[in-house]
């Protein structure tokens, strides 16, 4: 708007000041019957003047005045009822002219509530005025009954309050700059600034619920402590927490309320000044802060909007033992001051009626219904709720609401409606918005990372264990996870730890203004659904952070720790469902997550679980990736290791050797990772007793790896163990020896005599010299390897026991039972409690411990211990699997120590009949259980089943 001529009809517009005083029209007093000319004329040249602002409001409310004026003069008589209205509406016109003039597009935008309200005051004026012409009752009754009801006259003495209240500003000489510190304040229209600059506005007039955090405020407030009574109420932004506090303080009954915007330092002073100014103490904050410590009135200080975590508020609070004081914050930190509440989501029954009562409908059965839906939708949270009630009542839709919400619901969670019944300016979006910008860019990228995971459940553990990554071959390199492990690196130190301290800052900071939260006792993070919804929006491109987030939980999954087996199963099963949720049931990194979830199902014992999923990750790996995709070899060996694992060893083998093929085609004879199928494809012959074909693999795999790695890499030294272990099962074990000793000199030169690998070789060679007879040979190392792990370890580590369970096998081998019993017992006790009753470790400890009282001629005790072993594996295992029909056997023999015969004959025959259709009749295993059962039939007296089994002996031997 030019600040130097008014475009009007003829008449020169009336002078302005630039904003130093304020010239509104009056009635003048000289004749009551000439007061409507000049009011129209002025109504008029500001209204001309209108037409240049860029602000709709403004022309409206101009417009309608003018409109009103008009509408008076066609009265016949009588006008002189309407002066008061006429002059008062003229008198607002002229401010906002005056106001616009001196302070720009501020002072008008600030104004909006005033001019939105005025005009839509102003034309049921003009309609009821109209409608009371057109009627036969005398029009100066039907004109004062119209003033006095008591709406109109509440609305008429309110805009004339506000006219009254603005004026006494400027008439007590207030500076320009101070006139324009109130006219801008960011909380509340200026209509609340000019009612009472010190008194709070009335809460909405839709209030609802919200009791049970009002008695406690009560109770707080009526108790005499002897103490400042200071209150916090936080949460995110648009839970309502102003609201409840006006709504507090409109119960109460306080000598003097003071509100103080508290979104800046500047508003905080200007609001303390304030108070100073009207109680004629000074011009100054602390002015008003020495008159609150020196007023022992029931006063109330009204701290609003304090979200700024870098404010610190405590210079700003009265320094006494007396006063009350309501804070209303984002910043949960600020629960330190006083006592507090989390303002969250409304209860379910208020947020219904606060919707249908904001939608202005009817609580009906199908409404309420219709309205539950929504709510729930909305998460219960009061602007959301207040915002979509405002969209219904205007499109009077209530039934397609939700319809129209799941397709556009960024949108009306943005839009602000026309009416409101309270005085908050920003929408759903917005108000986060405004926080969100407050934010490092470290925190914005985290919050908008954890949009793309559930908004549950998030863990420091994912990032951290992410941060650890080592691309394994079948995985993207390092080079192409660039992003991913740039915003990681901001949380991990130099030497590759995790920094804790730096991602509680990073929390902390977005904590501050309560867009995340934090529960202590699950120590997991989430964020409010709508809150979740709204981060993705901030986004202008999403996929960049998606794949980034997606690259995390793929590296969070390829490291997972196995021998901390519980944290293990927690990780993957959190990041597998989250891959599953953000990414979809066939992405390669879920399938990636559902495999390492699996292998920790196997590690928790639950097979049937691990090979159910890893049967579905072959079959969606296939789809998505086909056959001859590495990826799905990758899958199809996972699937293999699984059924190796759990002793289905023809089907582990079927599918290895398929990889094999594969990878041979694929990638070539010498390529790690067709060696590394050689490899597993050879520990599966080896638990076939196929030992020549495992040994043929491993010679060539060793071969392979010495000529690509070179003699002393680390890899050659695990291949030279594995092909020892196999040459110890042949039955060559001097060959087993002389790989053994060279691979235990080559760790101990390169690794150290410390090292977990090279304490592995010395444990592999104690075997190779338990095998040789050399039990003092290999007592010694085991003692060394026992002492090292304790020392290095500690003694609960399961490398501590395994070495404890060796020599306590070695000890057997010794016939030194009681010093074997002496560290099975313990093994037992650890095991169970670390692992639990029915993991495979602990079955084999119990199984080790109960061969002992076998050798101590315990056969109670072993009995005792034999029983449930054979129990649990058969129902973990399946009775099929090796280890269960070996403990069928143990079993079987102490039944026939014990002379329990006919049980001893159950078991033998299920062991025969169960290793015949396993491995054939030619296996050393099923000749071994042919024998063990002639004995029970000899002892029953069965002679022909005796002599049919030992003929069948006799047979298979002569044929191999």
């Amino acid at each position: 708007m030019s600040t130097t001529s008014l475009p009007t009809s003829g008449t020169p517009a009336p002078p302005t000041t630039g904003g130093t005083t304020l010239r509104p029209f009056k009635a003048p007093s000289k004749s009551k019957s000439d007061w409507l000319a000049p009011a129209i004329l002025t109504a008029k040249t500001i209204t001309a003047a209108a037409e240049c602002a860029p602000f709709p409001y403004i022309k409206g409310v101009s417009g309608t005045v003018l409109i009103l004026l008009e509408t008076v003069v066609t009265v016949k008589k009588n006008r002189e009822d309407l002066e008061e209205l006429c002059s008062s509406s003229t008198e607002i016109i002229t401010i906002l002219h005056d106001q616009i003039l001196a302070h720009g597009n501020t002072a008008a935008v600030k104004f909006k509530g005033l001019c939105e309200e005025l005009e839509s005051y102003l034309e049921a004026v003009i309609l009821a005025i109209r409608n009371l012409q057109d009627q036969s009752k005398g029009f100066r009754g039907r004109v004062k009954e119209f003033l006095k009801s008591s709406s109109l006259t509440d609305e008429i003495a309110g805009y004339q309050t506000q006219i009254q209240g603005l004026m006494a500003i400027v008439e007590t000489n207030f500076k320009v700059d101070e006139i324009h510190a109130i006219v801008t304040a960011p909380s509340f229209a200026v209509v609340k600034a000019v009612q009472n600059i010190n008194n709070c506005p009335p809460p909405s007039r839709i209030f609802q619920g919200r009791q049970a955090i009002l008695d406690k405020m009560h109770q707080f407030f009526d108790t005499d402590s002897g103490n400042q009574h200071i209150y916090v109420l936080y949460g995110l932004g648009g839970a309502g927490k102003t609201q409840i506090a006006l709504k507090f303080i409109e119960q109460s009954s306080f000598s003097d309320v003071f509100l103080v915007d508290t979104g800046k330092v500047d508003t905080i002073e200007t609001g303390l000044k304030s108070i100073a100014v009207s109680k004629s103490v000074g011009d100054s904050a602390q002015a008003a802060l020495r008159w609150l410590q020196s007023n022992h009135t029931r006063w109330l200080l009204f701290f609003d909007n304090a979200d700024d975590p870098k404010i610190n508020l405590n210079s700003f609070l009265p320094r006494c033992n007396h006063g009350n004081i309501i804070i209303t914050s984002r910043n949960p930190e600020l629960r330190s001051y006083g006592a507090h509440t989390l303002v969250s989501d409304m209860e379910e029954a208020d947020a219904i009626t606060l919707l249908l009562r904001r939608a202005n409908k009817e609580s009906s059965e199908e409404n309420l219904k219709l309205a539950t839906g929504i709510v729930k939708e909305l998460y219960y949270l009061p602007l959301a709720i207040i915002q979509a009630g405002a969209f219904i009542s205007k499109s009077e839709d209530l039934k397609g609401y939700l319809a129209l919400y799941h397709s556009n619901r960024a949108r009306l969670l943005s839009e602000k409606a026309a009416q409101s019944h309270d005085d908050y300016a920003q929408t759903v979006f917005t108000t986060w918005q405004i926080s969100f910008n407050q934010l490092s860019h470290l925190a914005a990228t985290l919050l908008q990372l954890c949009s793309f995971l559930h908004y549950t459940g998030i863990s420091e553990d994912m990032f951290s264990t992410a941060s650890k990554y080592e691309p394994p071959s079948w995985s993207p390199p390092r080079e192409e996870l660039q992003e991913p492990l740039e915003f990681l690196s901001h949380f991990v130190e130099p030497t590759g730890e995790w920094n804790s301290l730096n991602f509680l800052k990073v929390t902390t900071e977005i904590k501050a203004y309560s867009l995340i939260s934090f529960d202590t006792k699950a120590n997991l993070f989430s964020i409010h659904p709508l809150v979740h919804a709204w981060s993705r929006s901030t986004l202008p491109d999403e996929e960049p952070l998606q794949s980034c987030m997606s690259s995390i939980l793929g590296m969070c999954v390829t490291d997972i720790p196995q021998n901390e087996i519980q944290l293990a199963s927690g990780i993957a099963q959190q990041v597998a469902e989250k891959s599953r949720l953000l990414l979809g049931e066939d992405h390669q990194n879920t399938l990636l997550a559902m495999g390492n979830l699996a292998q920790t199902y196997w590690g928790l014992g639950e097979f049937q679980k691990a090979i159910d999923l890893n049967v579905l990750v072959l079959e969606k790996g296939t789809n998505f990736l086909g056959e001859d995709n590495l990826e799905t070899l990758f899958v199809i060996n996972n699937l293999a290791s699984t059924y190796h694992d759990l002793g289905q060893f023809q089907k582990a083998k079927k599918l290895k050797v398929l990889v094999l093929e594969k990878r041979t085609k694929i990638l070539g004879e010498d390529h790690p990772d067709t060696l590394f199928s050689m490899g597993n494809l050879a520990s599966t012959y080896h638990k076939l007793e196929e030992f020549q074909k495992a040994k043929e693999l491993e010679v060539l795999v060793l071969e392979k790896h010495t000529k690509i790695l070179g003699e002393d890499h680390p890899h050659i030294l695990l291949v030279m163990g594995n092909l020892a272990s196999t040459y110890s099962d042949l039955g060559e074990f001097w060959k087993a020896k002389e790989l053994e000793v060279l691979v235990l000199e080559k760790r101990t030169k390169l690794l150290g005599e410390d090292h977990p690998d090279t304490l592995f070789a010395m444990g592999n060679l104690a075997r190779t010299y338990s095998n040789l007879g050399e039990l003092q040979k290999a007592m010694e190392l085991e003692v060394l390897v026992l002492e090292k792990r304790r020392k290095l370890l500690g003694k609960d580590h399961p490398d501590t026991l395994l070495a404890m369970g060796n020599l306590a096998s070695t000890y057997h081998g010794m016939s030194e039972f009681q010093k074997a019993e002496e560290l099975e017992v313990p093994v037992l006790e650890k095991r169970r409690k670390l692992l639990g009753a029915d993991h495979p470790d602990t079955l084999l400890a119990m199984g080790n411990l109960a061969s002992t009282y076998h050798g101590m001629s315990e056969f109670q005790k072993a009995e005792e211990l034999e029983v449930p072993v054979l129990e649990k594996r058969r129902k973990l295992l399946g009775v099929d699997h090796p280890d269960t029909l070996r403990a069928m056997a143990n079993l079987a023999s102490t039944h026939y120590t014990l002379g329990d015969l006919n049980k001893a004959l159950g078991l033998g025959v299920e062991v025969l009949q169960k290793r015949r259709q396993l491995l054939g009749d030619k296996h050393p295993h099923t000749i071994h259980a042919m024998e063990n059962l002639v004995k029970t039939y000899q002892k029953l007296g069965k002679q022909g089943e005796m002599e049919e089994l030992k003929q069948l002996i006799k047979d298979t031997k002569k044929s191999l």
